[in-house]
């Protein structure tokens, strides 16, 4: 069977199954491409498989799910930097982006790309280390020491004694 037979039979089943497993339909609709683009990229193999639907239903899934970590993980860090108050705000966004630019400013050159690394991109501490060439303990030595600079300078700013 060629892709392009395939892709007409098996596309609406997959994307049907990705919209009751996503709840949205354009969302699985994206996912099923992407699925679909996957399944293209590696048809030569996927082409010998006994069930090659069942390939990319797998892709699908496995897909829908990296998203649902993603937002997961967005939607923590939202909570984190969202007040209690529920609302900030413009001058009170501008004050603590004002106060991050400093402390990243106030860092080494390593801490700060250790510290963007770890907590803006999410690379584990072995990326980290592999990024910037280094061994993992030398990694976790720069993220504390980058932690506990940058919790000093707010203090500092704070004016707060321990």
């Amino acid at each position: 069977m060629d892709f392009d037979a395939y892709y007409s039979t098996s596309y609406d089943r997959v994307r049907r199954a990705m919209t009751l497993t996503i709840r949205d339909p354009n969302l699985a609709e994206e996912i099923a491409q992407e699925a679909f683009f996957q399944t293209l990229r590696q048809w030569s193999k996927v082409s010998l498989l006994d069930h090659p639907e069942g390939w990319t239903m797998v892709v699908a899934l496995n897909k829908g799910r990296d998203l649902h970590r993603r937002r997961v993980r967005q939607d923590a860090k939202q909570s984190i930097l969202v007040r209690q108050s529920g609302t900030t705000s413009g001058e009170s966004r501008v004050d603590d982006r004002m106060m991050v630019n400093a402390i990243l400013e106030g860092l080494s050159d390593r801490q700060r790309e250790a510290l963007l690394l770890r907590y803006i991109t999410q690379l584990t501490v072995p990326e980290i280390a592999v990024a910037m060439g280094c061994a993992p303990g030398t990694v976790k030595a720069t993220l504390h020491a980058a932690l506990a600079n940058a919790s000093l300078q707010v203090k500092e700013d704070l004016d707060v004694t321990d």
